[in-house]
């Protein structure tokens, strides 16, 4: 009888994407999937270092099944690694994976109409606050047959949605030629992407997207801070009257554009005044959508060195006032 796995998915999209990868490895092997991970004989923990709450998760779940054989895959840290190596059976960086097919399809893996294909990993930005490029690298582009043939593959499986995926997806080379090359395969399907850089957001870009007849009709621009300053901590390259300008030029060229963000709260020597430029973003932008989080110190990256000044309750109280403006949005 084949052995079992079961394998825990913590983090954003790009992490998914990754869980298809290890369990086509793992079939490959000759698990077959646990649809409960208390059924399991092997446990894979697909770890996410952007935020320390996340990575908690993880030390929990391996503390919880210290009798089954557990994978450690994902984002990480040296830090965690060596914490960790002798906690569980192995450790797989993402580039063991990443070049792999996923596994099944919508009915037999992911039980979603949606799909999420890798175009890069890696990033070369170094936002103080983020881990990305310490435990996935620098940016490493797939070529554009390998995920034009693999967005075929997908199609044929009754996917519904392409999810084209990079933590600086517009970095890729020549990224608006990729776009029209996935909008002109026949089947009937809608694209997505995520997540763009506001700096590398070229006039080209914008042409591309109005041109998708296929395109969802949504984009995730991340913000992070409504104030140059704190952007500027952040090793954030663009100004908000750069942001607000490119969001004009969005909207102009595609009026029914639906357009959401990211953004956090609370980062270190965050002022309630500079707080108040954000929530006047968000007043004059009025995005759709809005991923808030408060601030934590991630080890290793440049931010984690500053002093977190801004107390839990007020970093809560921010979140709470940028919540309540979304949430007003989108009940209009």
């Amino acid at each position: 009888m084949s052995k079992k796995y079961h394998i825990i998915t913590y983090g954003c999209q790009a992490n998914v994407a990754d869980s298809e990868r290890i369990a086509s490895k793992l079939n490959a092997l000759g698990y077959r999937i646990a649809k409960d991970e208390k059924d399991a004989d092997l446990i894979v923990l697909n770890a996410c270092s952007v935020r320390q709450s996340a990575m908690n998760r993880v030390y929990a779940k391996i503390n919880k099944y210290k009798n089954k054989k557990i994978i450690l895959a994902g984002c990480l840290l040296e830090s965690d690694k060596k914490k960790l190596k002798n906690k569980v059976s192995d450790i797989w960086h993402p580039d063991e994976y990443f070049d792999l097919p996923p596994a099944g399809g919508p009915k037999d893996y992911s039980h979603s109409k949606a799909s999420y294909v890798p175009i890069m990993t890696g990033c070369n930005n170094f936002c103080t606050y983020c881990a990305v490029p310490y435990t996935r690298g620098r940016e490493r582009s797939r070529p554009a047959k390998e995920i034009i043939d693999e967005v075929k593959r997908l199609l044929n499986k009754d996917y519904k949605e392409i999810w084209l995926l990079g933590q600086n997806v517009n970095s890729y080379p020549n990224f608006p030629d990729l776009l029209r090359r996935v909008n002109k395969i026949s089947e009937d399907f809608k694209i997505y992407f995520m997540s763009p850089h506001p700096k590398d957001f070229s006039d080209e870009m914008i042409k591309a997207i109005k041109e998708c007849e296929k395109f969802s009709g949504s984009i995730n621009l991340p913000v992070q801070a409504g104030n140059d300053e704190i952007l500027k901590k952040m090793n954030r390259p663009y100004t908000i009257a750069h942001y607000k300008k490119l969001v004009r030029k969005i909207r102009k060229a595609i009026p029914n554009i639906k357009i959401s963000t990211d953004v956090i709260v609370g980062f270190p020597g965050e002022t309630k005044k500079q707080f108040q430029d954000t929530v006047k973003l968000f007043k004059e932008i009025k995005f759709n959508k809005a991923y808030i989080s408060r601030y934590s110190p991630r080890p290793g990256t440049p931010a984690a060195k500053l002093k977190d000044s801004v107390p839990t309750a007020e970093k809560k109280r921010r979140w709470q006032i940028l919540n309540e403006i979304a949430n007003a949005k989108n009940k209009k």
